[in-house]
């Protein structure tokens, strides 16, 4: 299989934090939010032919020097064609951009997030179905809920009701952006892009998809940083930091 790592963001939220830099590639604890995900994905190399990182034009440069420290990867950085925060195709478009790049079984991860728990269990679970999986997290408080996702698992873990960026939770589970795709699902991206529907944010992707095809979670253990605000990146920063130290 292959993994595809989101980098096209501007993190805007961020500016001025980020106005010249990608929101992946800030520091947490000395090192760039991507290196963490990198890490949990190195021990995956007997499943992963391919890494891709997408991101946009403005900031394709950056990646491929960051991208030197991991040659011993299958890394290729991509570019979604967009220069500024009003070009861009959001994620599910930039999928789409480049389902011709993917023939295989994929891995979907933001590259702005830092993922406490291993992504092996995670893998092993998607094989054991080849059916989509998002990796789900419990959160710890609402806050979390409302500015990603709400999730209701039944008694199997199959998704029975996923809401992006919901008004009241539906539980204290969360859906992070990790996903594993079977090869088909690609032509799936196409179909709700064809629909007219909301490109931002993946986990609009994920609250149709679950409706049309069987979806099931993975529970992550520990937390997920999102490093979304100035308010997050700090908070991911000291929690890191304590992890670490």
């Amino acid at each position: 299989m292959m993994a595809v790592i989101l980098a096209g963001g501007y993190g805007r939220r961020l500016w001025p934090i980020t106005r010249d830099i990608a929101k992946p590639l800030l520091p947490v604890a000395s090192k760039p939010v991507i290196d963490y995900l990198m890490e949990k994905l190195l021990p995956l190399k007997g499943d992963l032919n391919r890494v891709m990182v997408l991101t946009n034009s403005r900031f394709k440069g950056q990646f491929e020097d960051w991208a030197v420290r991991w040659a011993g990867l299958n890394l290729e950085v991509v570019s979604d064609g967009s220069t500024c925060e009003y070009e861009k195709p959001g994620a599910v478009g930039a999928l789409a951009k480049i389902s011709h790049m993917i023939d295989e079984d994929f891995l979907v991860v933001a590259g702005d997030c830092i993922y406490e728990d291993g992504l092996a269990g995670f893998v092993e679970f998607f094989k054991s179905k080849r059916l989509t999986t998002v990796g789900v997290y419990r959160a710890e408080h609402v806050s979390q809920i409302k500015r990603g996702s709400t999730v209701l698992l039944d008694r199997d873990n199959r998704i029975v009701a996923f809401v992006e960026k919901p008004e009241a939770p539906l539980s204290g589970l969360v859906g992070a952006v990790v996903y594993a795709f079977p090869l088909k699902i690609k032509d799936r991206i196409m179909e709700y892009v064809g629909l007219g529907l909301p490109r931002d944010e993946p986990g609009r992707l994920i609250e149709w998809l679950h409706k049309v095809e069987p979806v099931y979670g993975y529970m992550l253990k520990g937390s997920v940083w999102d490093i979304g605000t100035p308010e997050s990146y700090r908070e991911a920063e000291r929690y890191v930091g304590r992890l670490i130290g």
